[in-house]
């Protein structure tokens, strides 16, 4: 239990009273953004080719800056990026041989409504 003491001045003597502190309660609703990351590797892999990541990172990552959503960094996206994917690959969405990544039937199904603007892999490849 956390407790905190609060000192209290009585007769010039100092004595502590134990006390709880009060719970705040969160009462705004409050929800949480869409992921675009994993939303750019889902419209990136649902296509019927296989990539490694370095490409399959380079597809996101434009994708992503044409949306205007690519911030905090080319690393921190990165890991972010390679993170969502190795969740998708242990959920059995993304079959993963060797370095290189496929999307499976499930993946489909999890396709959203709206996507951002694709980006082919040979505009990555003149941009790179």
């Amino acid at each position: 239990m956390n407790c905190f003491k609060i000192p209290l001045v009585i007769l010039e003597r100092l004595c502590y009273v134990k006390g709880l502190m009060p719970i705040q309660k969160k009462t705004a609703f409050s929800r949480r953004l869409p992921d675009l990351v994993t939303e750019e590797l889902v419209s990136v892999l649902t296509r019927k080719s296989s990539f490694e990541f370095k490409q399959l990172f380079d597809i996101v990552h434009e994708n992503l800056r044409a949306r205007n959503a690519a911030s905090g960094g080319e690393e921190m996206l990165r890991l972010r990026a390679y993170e969502k994917l190795q969740n998708l690959v242990a959920r059995g969405m993304v079959k993963k041989t060797g370095k290189k990544y496929r999307g499976l039937a499930a993946l489909a199904n999890m396709q959203p409504t709206v996507v951002g603007l694709p980006v082919e892999p040979a505009a990555v490849a003149a941009v790179a």
